[in-house]
């Protein structure tokens, strides 16, 4: 079998992955890069296959990063099966249109501004491209193995991190007539953090395909909430708005949950708290929805006072109009908006407003790409341009590293250690080089594994 390195090789977007084993093809994700302007135009290059060429998809969970490519490929000539579990597969309903439709708009604003390159600036797909595509997938339970070919099964393991992630143990007969395993780790989530299950145990495979997005550090060893309630307590001593860029699958689950907690403890005064994303709201309501894959302290929580992601503290933010007056208020306040890495979505227009405010705070809460306007501020970047206007950054930058839905170093090779067996070979990817080639030396003097780190579509025999 072949695997084809079409995209995080090297980075920690654009994650795509082509197997093929005789003449069947199977995509593993099939993610939009993000970012600086450079990663943005990754999505306009041709892809090194043929779309039309592949069998079947399978997605290890729903971030856009991992799926967000897949109305074009659809659009490009994919008609085959597009496989999920059924948490993801819900969450695609919300997120794909919606990235469409994001596309759209931003490529109308461009074009109203005139600050676009491309005479007119266009969407790398619509909507409605995303609306049709939808009608590509299927569900894939959980811990039940499926066969996709007459020579390769695959069985999805709970990974944490989001709603319906998983990572995929893929078996296939190689040319002696024996069975291998490779697995890929999609994004693998952390130990004990609220809301859903841990990971599982990795099972015993030949390759392991993994993520490194921390390959290089450890997030800090501090309970996230108090660091929410630290940091927010000083915002509001200054009298401003925080601004939190939040994915909105995941992270802003996460952090509703904790102002929640804080706010029925009184460790923080109830300031009225704006999610102002029309996807996230959506995404909440599928959170709530999918029971089975809450942890017991969750369960217990909804048992007794009912979903702690939706309370009259926060208030929903639907229209447009809604959002707009969002950036008249004074504060305290907060909102919470996507995108997480503010490259994109309704975050934009309040950093517009709110960056040039020394009484402000923007508080990141999860990992910034390179090149992304979240990383430019968190670099020290005092005179950025947020939807075509140069402005100077007065407003308090933070961060919440240890807020991360991703798992560490240190947890990347404890979930290592738990399978049955040692990898033969591991392949690093969803990471930029530096935190790579640290882990894969990690992995070496460490646990004594054979580890390579693919260049963008590289194309190696296993």
């Amino acid at each position: 079998m072949k695997i084809g390195f079409h995209g995080a090789a090297r980075t920690v977007t654009g994650s795509k992955y082509l197997l093929t084993l005789d003449h069947y093809r199977l995509l593993v994700d099939c993610g939009l890069f993000q970012g600086g302007f450079e990663m943005h135009q990754r999505n306009w290059r041709p892809l090194a296959f043929s779309p039309a060429s592949v069998d079947d998809v399978l997605f290890t969970h729903a971030h856009i990063d991992h799926t967000g490519y897949f109305p074009r490929l659809a659009a490009d000539g994919f008609t085959g099966r597009a496989l999920a579990t059924p948490p993801t597969k819900a969450l695609l309903g919300v997120l794909l249109p919606d990235s469409g439709g994001l596309q759209e708009e931003e490529a109308r604003f461009a074009n109203k501004k005139g600050f676009s390159r491309h005479q007119p600036a266009k969407p790398l797909y619509t909507e409605d491209d995303a609306n049709r595509s939808l009608q590509l997938l299927h569900r894939m339970e959980f811990d039940q193995e499926t066969t996709l070919h007459k020579g390769l099964k695959v069985k999805l393991h709970r990974a944490g991190h989001i709603l319906g992630a998983s990572f995929a143990e893929i078996r296939y007969r190689d040319p002696e007539d024996d069975w291998k395993t490779v697995v890929f780790s999609g994004d693998l989530g952390r130990r004990a953090v609220p809301i859903l299950h841990d990971p599982a145990p990795l099972p015993a495979c030949d390759v392991l395909v993994c993520e490194s997005t921390y390959g290089d550090r450890l997030h800090e060893a501090t309970d996230p909430k108090e660091q929410l309630r630290r940091e927010l307590s000083d915002s509001f001593r200054r009298g401003g708005f925080t601004v939190i860029p939040a994915f909105a699958v995941g992270r802003t689950q996460e952090i509703l949950y904790h102002l929640f907690e804080l706010f029925e403890e009184g460790r923080l005064p109830k300031v009225p708290v704006y999610v102002d994303s029309p996807m996230a709201n959506s995404v909440v309501e599928l959170y709530c929805r999918y029971r089975s894959e809450h942890d017991v302290e969750m369960q217990e929580l909804e048992d007794n006072v009912g979903s702690p992601l939706q309370t009259p503290y926060f208030t929903v933010v639907r229209k447009r109009d809604e959002s707009k007056k969002l950036n008249d208020l004074p504060g305290p306040g907060i909102v919470i908006s996507a995108s997480g890495m503010a490259t994109g979505g309704r975050v934009l227009h309040h950093l517009l407003h709110r960056l040039p405010d020394a009484r402000n705070t923007v508080l990141f809460v999860g990992y910034q790409a390179e090149g992304s306007l979240g990383r430019r501020l968190l670099e020290g970047e005092t005179d950025v341009t947020v939807l075509g206007e140069g402005l100077t950054v007065k407003a308090a930058i933070k961060k919440i590293p240890a807020l991360s839905a991703h798992a560490d170093a240190n947890e990347i090779i404890a979930w290592i250690k738990s399978a049955p067996t040692p990898p033969k070979r591991v392949y690093l990817t969803h990471g930029e080089p530096a935190a790579q080639d640290t882990f894969a030396a990690r992995l070496r003097s460490e646990l004594g594994l054979l580890v390579h780190v693919p260049e963008p579509d590289d194309v190696v025999e296993v």
